[in-house]
């Protein structure tokens, strides 16, 4: 029961998110506390000496900042509000939960969480140079505003959990072994977080409809694009470093909430359908893989030979 369960859960958590939008879209609120108990529980994989930068992320990062910047300049004298859209989804950090699928997958998640944390925390200051730039509404908000908000989503989310992670290691290592012995309990939390979000998004991006469908369209293609040239050039770069799985879901895998409240604050409403149509995306991805992996042991259990008593 447990391998279909793993094979098939997002998927089916993605279809309910769309056809119970409306009530799920109040269950908003949760999902902090829920990828902060995912991350903590995840994080008990993790020791502070295994998180450091190296040039893999030093690589990565000039792609998140400087890719966002090359797709506004190429699309921007087509159309705003798509050069916008397509901006965010390249330039948001990486997803809190990344971590979490680069352990289902076999990755290193020691080398996703200190690229996932440094890049959570630098757009807090960058973001505000390029949608300064960008931006329809950004000279009525200040940067320190700009600043605390963004740092304050992020620290208790990132830090905290790790923070409590480490202390449970130190101080309670029983419990710390349980727990590590349980990390398909991540897996499940982050299926019901993904059901809220895509909930809310559906509900966002209905209300948000104002009948100009070839936009939406051409957008949501776009999203499309960015996405799977991300996690592609995520892997190509990780291969090279022994890291396939933590580089295509550190460059591919986004933090669409932190996308969607950057868009809402500073962009134009229809280009947050970019990062809306992003986290349909990046979990269809995610959703493949891992039945891939899945079906992959599956098979490699079928090939072994029977034991010899």
């Amino acid at each position: 029961m447990q391998k279909y369960l793993e094979k098939y859960l997002l998927p089916v958590a993605m279809l309910l998110g769309i056809v119970f939008h409306r009530p799920l879209s109040i269950l908003s609120p949760v999902i902090p506390w829920l990828l902060a108990l995912m991350l903590f529980i995840t994080y008990c994989r993790v020791q502070w000496a295994d998180i450091r930068l190296t040039r893999f992320h030093y690589i990565l990062l000039a792609i998140q900042y400087g890719g966002s910047a090359l797709v506004y300049l190429i699309l921007r004298p087509f159309n705003q509000v798509l050069a916008q859209a397509a901006m965010i989804c390249v330039l948001t950090a990486t997803a809190t939960s990344a971590p979490v699928v680069t352990g289902i997958l076999g990755g290193s998640i020691s080398a996703t969480a200190a690229y996932s944390i440094v890049s959570n925390l630098s757009v807090a200051f960058i973001a505000p140079l390029f949608l300064s730039l960008v931006g329809e509404s950004v000279q009525h908000i200040s940067f320190a505003v700009t600043f605390w908000h963004i740092l304050g989503s992020v620290m208790p989310i990132l830090v905290v959990p790790f923070l409590l992670a480490l202390l449970i290691r130190k101080g309670a290592p029983r419990i710390h072994q349980k727990i590590y012995s349980a990390q398909i309990l991540s897996f499940y939390l982050w299926a019901v977080a993904l059901t809220v979000v895509i909930g809310n998004i559906t509900q966002y991006v209905k209300l948000q409809d104002d009948g100009n469908y070839t936009l939406e369209a051409v957008i949501a293609g776009t999203s499309l694009l960015i996405c799977l040239t991300q996690f592609f050039l995520g892997r190509k770069i990780g291969r090279h470093f022994g890291r396939t799985v933590a580089g295509g879901q550190s460059l591919g895998q986004k933090n669409t909430v932190l996308a969607i409240w950057l868009t809402q604050t500073y962009l134009n409403p229809l280009a947050t359908l970019g990062p809306g149509m992003y986290v349909l995306w990046q979990n269809l991805v995610n959703s493949w893989q891992i039945w891939k992996k899945k079906k992959g042991e599956e098979v490699s259990r079928q090939m072994k030979p029977p034991s010899k008593n």
